[in-house]
Order: C-alpha cells, then sequence, then structure tokens
C-alpha cells in the first residue's frame, strides 16, 4: 500500500514539474516571439527641386505632416520594378529622408509630375545600412498635393484624384467631363435596350403562337 501510495505521488510529482517547465518554456517563447513595438518616425527631410535648402519637418511640430509624406512611402513592398521611366518622363525629383530616433533611417526618390503617374524609386543603399531592394514603384496620385501642401514648390494640381496608385496626368478624359454627352450616350444606351426587349418579346410572342397553334391542329 505505502509503495503504491509513493508511485502516485511521484508521478503526480512528475506530472507537476514536466507542466511547470511546458508553461515556462511556452512563456519564454512567446516573449521572445513578440514583435517589438513599431517606432514612429521621428520626422522627414525633403531635397530636390526649386528648393534652396532642405525642407525638415518634425514630428514634435508637425505630426501630420511628416505622416502625409509617410504615408506616400510605407506601403512600398519587398521588391518593385527594375526598370523605371526614360529620365526626361521623370519630371522634377525629390529625396525624403525618414529620421527614426533624430538618426537618418530611410532614403526614397519621389517624382510627383512624372508622365504616366506619380513614381517612386526605392535606392538599395539606405542610411541605415539596412538590406534593400532597388525597385520603382507606381506612387499615390495624391503625391503632388502633399508635397506642395507640406511646403515643396509644385503648382497646385487641380485634376488628380487624392488616393490611390498611380497617376499624375489628367485621370479623367476631357471628353468624360461633359455631362450633356454623358446624358445622350445614357438616352441612346436606354433606347437600344427598349428595342433589343421589344424584339425578344416578339420573337417569343411568336414562338408561343406558334406553339399554340400546332397544338390545337394536333387535338382536332
Amino acid at each position: 500500500m505505502v509503495r503504491k501510495v509513493k508511485r502516485l505521488l511521484a508521478a503526480v510529482a512528475g506530472v507537476v514539474v514536466a507542466t511547470a517547465c511546458s508553461l515556462a518554456l511556452a512563456g519564454t517563447t512567446a516573449a521572445q516571439a513578440a514583435p517589438k513595438p513599431k517606432l514612429a518616425p521621428a520626422g522627414v527631410d525633403i531635397t530636390g527641386h526649386r528648393l534652396d535648402q532642405p525642407l525638415q519637418l518634425r514630428a514634435d511640430s508637425r505630426p501630420a505632416e511628416v505622416n502625409m509624406v509617410v504615408d506616400q512611402v510605407k506601403w512600398l513592398g519587398a521588391s518593385g520594378q527594375q526598370r523605371g521611366p526614360a529620365a526626361k518622363d521623370l519630371g522634377p525629383k525629390y529625396t525624403v529622408v525618414v529620421l527614426y530616433a533624430g538618426s537618418p533611417t530611410k532614403t526614397y526618390d519621389l517624382y510627383p509630375l512624372a508622365k504616366g503617374g506619380p513614381r517612386v524609386y526605392r535606392p538599395a543603399k539606405q542610411p541605415d545600412l539596412s538590406k534593400t531592394r532597388a525597385g520603382w514603384f507606381f506612387g499615390r496620385l495624391n503625391m503632388s498635393e502633399t508635397l506642395r501642401t507640406v511646403g515643396v514648390p509644385l503648382d497646385r494640381q487641380f485634376d488628380t484624384i487624392s488616393g490611390g496608385i498611380g497617376g499624375g496626368e489628367r485621370v479623367i478624359p476631357e471628353e468624360a467631363l461633359d455631362p450633356v454627352q454623358d446624358i445622350d450616350e445614357a438616352l441612346g444606351e436606354l433606347q437600344r435596350l427598349l428595342l433589343l426587349n421589344v424584339g425578344v418579346m416578339v420573337v417569343i410572342t411568336a414562338g408561343l403562337a406558334g406553339i399554340a397553334l400546332l397544338v390545337r391542329r394536333r387535338t382536332r
């Protein structure tokens, strides 16, 4: 009896020790796997066309402007296109350097007026010496207005749509902005649709009449 009790106590103790070790190991793994909190950008420096000196924006004094500029590049994927537009189609260039904890970390070249839509170039050589793949990306449609809002000397663009990706020239063709033409086209499409429906009804009615006549003849 005593031996059985000892064996039972030993088994229970073993289970308790194993459970404690498992919980400790799980806690250590979870602590190691927990992602590090992301640092907010401390600011951005912008240099480029018609800027006599760098435009320095800091999060402690102009947080909205810093977030607006960072939003233009924070979504870029791991790899972009290896070849960009021809140099003559790029337009003015603006280099954006993003600072974290007061130190330059990331850099990007922005072309808000590029032919075919704003473009972003991410060079492989980064200030923080991180391994980055160089690549070209389509920029957000509001890139020009964003840069102009934060202080870059760019002419206002009235024909771009805010948000989204790509586009730097007129997004909507001139002819698409004519309401009279749109109404005429809509009425024309409606008329054609009605005529098509009438034609279908005539065919169906004729078919049913023919079937009814055939059935009537056979039942006589």
